[in-house]
């Protein structure tokens, strides 16, 4: 149903006046008018004041793994409020949800993550890792060792610190970001630094990188390596086949602690219950959030290996770190219901069965499209990277400019994607059907369409 205009107009015009939005240039948001105002959603698909319907190729933002209107998830909230509303961790006390949560969670994480903490959003969870690396090396004696690696294009977050772990430059603008001993390496990005290589090369150097990166800093230094297994605010930067397994390698070499974010990649997205299933990854920390309540709540998780968990086990004295919400009762029974939907009806099956094939034939018709440069899919993650080069009524264009032009006109046409330099990456609800796969893939083709003639016409004035 529409909201009357003048209704929709004063939601706007209160937003412009008294909301700060996030990664948000508020001069510009005024100027085009305030923002789109989201009412409900249903599946995979969103609606808004003007009754406009919108397929939600993002999941939000990349978190509404079981699609919307899942009232059974009101549901279990309701009644937890009404039960237990909130009590926190700390001083020795505990609750059922977070309890059951612990316990399922480590019975679907790959082996030997027993252990679990609980934050608020991915942010959190990678501050959380950031602190335990180095309360466990501090515990062994070992307190130097203080250095993370990561990797350029990173996304762990927006506090100082994750933002510091990230490495996008565009996070580093202010002041004292990054925090020192946070060492940054080339990513796995083959369209930006390894096209004329082959695969296992390409894997080869990239992974070269990051070992060159703990010899500079000195490896009695270095106390981690932290990676999404397939990088997702970078762009959906899937790696070579072999990369993770030369990067473990390396980690294990120069006894450096092996962080995983899974906070995009977990809970289906790319067909196992984590990524690092996917890679084969044996990581020593886990951190988790936005499918892990398929945004419903919020709340995030920490998982550590015994060898990481054994200090804080068996050394006396405690781990200085928490939040009034760690364990919110309330985020933690929604959680548990969420990943209950997920394993009842199959969605991580779908995922690799269905929706992951379905993206990479849908999507992969468009890689000769002429503004496009490369198709990357793996489960239900996908980018599309244009390539400015292709045309000349492109080719002068400041980066991003074109992919923010094919977004612009995707959600004029009804379909919610978003820009990453020159790319347009894709996340949607693991529940998707092939049929929505299909409308998604012709939105798009035909935004491309129209990008193209448009850019194409001065060419023949």
């Amino acid at each position: 149903m529409n909201m009357p205009f003048a209704a929709s107009e004063a939601l706007r015009q209160q937003d412009l006046d008294h909301h700060l939005h996030p990664f948000t240039d508020h001069r510009q948001l005024a100027a085009e008018g305030g923002p789109r105002i989201i009412t409900h959603g249903e599946g995979v698909w969103l609606w808004d004041t003007q009754g406009r319907k919108l397929l939600d190729g993002m999941a939000g933002l990349w978190c509404v793994n079981v699609g919307y209107g899942r009232h059974e998830l009101g549901r279990v909230a309701q009644r937890q409020i009404n039960r237990l509303p909130y009590y926190n961790t700390f001083f020795q006390t505990s609750h059922e949800p977070v309890i059951e949560l612990s316990a399922k969670l480590t019975g679907l994480l790959p082996e030997g993550l027993e252990h679990v903490f609980f934050a608020n959003s991915g942010s959190e969870a990678n501050d959380t890792a950031l602190r335990l690396v180095r309360h466990y090396w501090q515990a062994l004696g070992q307190p130097e060792r203080r250095v993370i690696v990561s990797r350029r294009h990173a996304y762990h977050g927006s506090t100082i610190a994750a933002a510091s772990l990230g490495g996008m430059s565009s996070m580093h603008d202010i002041p004292g970001v990054p925090i020192p001993d946070v060492v940054h390496v080339g990513a796995p990005y083959a369209w930006e630094s390894g096209k004329a290589m082959e695969q296992e090369h390409f894997a080869e150097v990239a992974a070269r990188w990051v070992e060159e990166a703990i010899l500079a800093a000195g490896p009695e230094r270095v106390a981690a390596f932290i990676g999404e297994p397939v990088m997702g605010a970078g762009g959906v930067i899937v790696p070579p086949a072999g990369y993770w397994q030369r990067v473990q390698d390396i980690c294990r070499r120069y006894d450096i602690l092996l962080i995983c974010d899974e906070v995009v990649c977990g809970f289906g997205r790319t067909g196992n219950w984590f990524g690092a299933q996917t890679f084969d990854i044996r990581p020593d920390i886990v951190t988790m959030a936005k499918g892990l309540s398929s945004g419903y709540q919020p709340i995030s998780a920490v998982a550590v290996g015994e060898r990481v968990v054994a200090p804080l086990l068996e050394r006396p004295g405690r781990f200085p770190h928490g939040f009034t919400y760690s364990g919110h009762p309330v985020a933690a029974a929604v959680a548990l219901e969420n990943l209950n939907i997920i394993e009842r009806e199959g969605l991580v099956e779908h995922v690799h069965d269905t929706v992951g094939p379905a993206l990479a034939t849908g999507l992969g018709r468009l890689a000769d499209h002429a503004l496009v440069g490369e198709v990357r899919t793996l489960g239900a993650m996908a980018a599309v990277e244009l390539n400015p080069e292709n045309m000349p009524g492109t080719r002068d264009l400041p980066s991003g400019t074109l992919a923010t032009r094919v977004r612009n006109l995707c959600f004029e046409h009804g379909l919610v994607t978003r820009a990453v330099r020159d790319g347009l990456v894709f996340a949607p609800p693991l529940v998707i059907t092939t049929d929505e796969i299909a409308t998604l893939v012709d939105i798009l083709s035909s935004c491309l369409d129209e990008v193209a003639a448009q850019v194409a016409e001065p060419a023949h004035a």
